[in-house]
């Protein structure tokens, strides 16, 4: 870290953000919007961020190890983005989720089996408009750790959501990808200034494993 982001940082800290949430009596794992789309170099939404990918691979198969829910969000509109409002209208690249594309469908190793839930949605947040809320207080998870694309998008919206929610937002910030290294960092500090705790890869998996 150069020294004005460690002076920046300092500044966060003593103003009073960036306190830790922790970790409460129910984890669960929310991968957000794995797929081809981000994946594929001739598509719109290229983001070139493989590692991640595999980080959300490594963070999944360790949760199922671990008796953890592993809950997938997916994008999907009406062909021609009916259902997509104004969110549809902003970003042109959405329609690389226009049902039937196959921009749209799992990564080969990031797919859901069959005891997991998936949640489909048409904006950023994982909890606007959709049953997540729902379907993990039915669950009693109360911790979710997040990862997926993209960081300044999807992960963004839906750690915040989580924390309004009530529920404890944890960022595995190798688990998250962005088209930009910037853009991803600048998001991971301001989520974990104001939103969530952002942790690593090696420490979701020692919660995973020993998550009392």
């Amino acid at each position: 870290m150069e020294a004005d982001d460690t002076d920046l940082t300092e500044s966060y800290r003593r103003s009073g953000f960036g306190q830790q949430l922790g970790i409460g009596d129910q984890l669960g794992v929310l991968v957000v919007d794995v797929c081809r789309a981000y994946a594929d170099p001739d598509s719109p939404l290229f983001a070139d961020c493989q590692p991640a990918f595999d980080a959300c691979a490594s963070l999944v198969a360790t949760a199922r190890e671990n008796q953890v829910p592993v809950v997938w969000t997916r994008v999907r509109y009406q062909p021609g983005g009916a259902d997509g409002g104004l969110f549809y209208q902003k970003v042109g690249a959405l329609s690389c989720f226009d049902e039937g594309n196959p921009l749209g469908d799992w990564l080969p190793d990031l797919v859901p089996v069959d005891d997991e839930v998936v949640i489909t949605k048409q904006y950023a947040s994982s909890f606007f408009g959709t049953s997540l809320a729902s379907t993990l207080n039915a669950k009693g998870i109360d911790t979710l750790l997040i990862g997926g694309v993209s960081t300044s998008g999807c992960v963004r919206a839906s750690g915040l959501d989580a924390l309004q929610h009530g529920f404890r937002p944890l960022v595995v910030a190798d688990a998250c990808g962005d088209r930009d290294q910037r853009v991803h960092d600048a998001n991971l500090f301001d989520l974990g200034a104001k939103y969530a705790d952002v942790i690593d890869l090696e420490t979701a998996e020692q919660i995973l494993t020993k998550p009392a």
